[in-house]
């Protein structure tokens, strides 16, 4: 479908708006846990230009949504963990609230979201973090119903015992290393997870920023505990910057990343990286799996999980963040990683 170019300037105007630093917002009383109803309109092919095509790169696509609500905090979705049972997840929105809710599945293509509720992401104190400025939640991390969220521009991480407090678990900063202070207001922390122990790097929380960077202009990350803490960098190639990640069974660490241009609108990519890669002081650079631009059915794409679905495949949930904007989408895509 073609788009008129006046549209077309206006969402990458928004866009680019959404990328600067914004003032902390004033508190507002949040109120609790909240039911919100969500409509999906499915995804039939993610290249409107050849419906029949289904490979992309080393993913197969399975199904989309776009997804849309009444609820005012509904919007700007940017993080997501998907259950091992691929229908529960648990998401964050750069707002300082919470989303979590069901896909509804026919065979293997998502159809619906069910079961939506959205609160507040709570403080040590029970005031929502957003009140204290610290709002801009990006990044999401599960540990054994252990959640880590990572808060761009304060650049802080905080845990939550979500298995046994669920949405109204209070939030603990947990110490991070002082490289952080480094990183871009609006650029730091995108990518959070902790491989399960017993395997590489178990136990050890891997952060990435989205555009921090080290002396050679490539992406800074860290690595928290776990006996192997530094720092370590992820080659920066073709102006991309990282928005998410996301481990596969096998140890790969996925890297979703954005790129956005005023000429050729938005893009989207994501590489693989072998955990055992990731040591202090390594630079570290894996094969591309995708590479999709505005052609196809993406916008901004921030959010990435891994499962493996009931027929045995790698599924990759791909959410993207429509910085609560009418000119952009909340579109939820899955693929099949083919070959695992």
């Amino acid at each position: 479908m073609k788009i008129a170019s006046s549209r077309i300037w206006a969402f990458l105007t928004i866009f680019a708006l959404a990328l600067i630093p914004a003032a902390a917002e004033p508190p507002r009383d949040p109120g609790g846990v909240q039911r919100i109803d969500i409509r999906a309109q499915v995804i039939e092919a993610f290249d409107p230009r050849n419906t029949s095509l289904k490979r992309f790169g080393a993913l197969e696509f399975r199904g989309g949504l776009v997804l849309e609500s009444t609820a005012k905090e509904f919007g700007g979705i940017s993080a997501l963990r998907v259950g091992a049972d691929g229908r529960n997840f648990i998401s964050v929105t750069d707002k300082g609230y919470w989303l979590r809710g069901r896909i509804v599945y026919r065979g293997s293509t998502p159809i619906a979201i069910t079961n939506a509720e959205m609160a507040p992401i709570l403080g040590p104190d029970r005031r929502p973090l957003k009140s204290r400025g610290w709002y801009d939640t990006e990044s999401l991390a599960d540990d054994g119903g252990l959640l880590y969220v990572g808060i761009e521009r304060v650049h802080r991480i905080v845990r939550f015992d979500y298995a046994r407090d669920g949405l109204l678990a209070r939030g603990v900063p947990i110490p991070v290393p002082l490289g952080f202070r480094s990183l871009p207001s609006n650029g730091s922390l995108e990518c959070l997870v902790k491989p399960p122990r017993g395997g590489p790097l178990g136990g050890t929380l891997i952060v990435v920023s989205e555009h921090g960077l080290d002396a050679h202009g490539n992406i800074l990350g860290f690595l928290i505990g776990g006996g192997a803490d530094g720092s370590f960098s992820l080659k920066r190639s073709d102006n991309f910057d990282v928005s998410d990640c996301a481990l596969t069974p096998n140890g790969k660490l996925l890297i979703l990343e954005r790129r956005f241009s005023w000429i050729s609108g938005l893009a989207m990519r994501i590489r693989s990286v072998p955990l055992a890669a990731l040591k202090p002081g390594a630079t570290v650079d894996g094969p591309e799996l995708i590479v999709a631009d505005m052609g196809h059915q993406i916008d901004n794409m921030e959010g990435l999980s891994v499962h493996r679905g009931p027929d045995g495949a790698v599924v990759l949930t791909l959410v993207s963040d429509d910085n609560f904007s009418p000119l952009q989408r909340t579109v939820l895509l899955q693929f099949s990683l083919v070959g695992e």
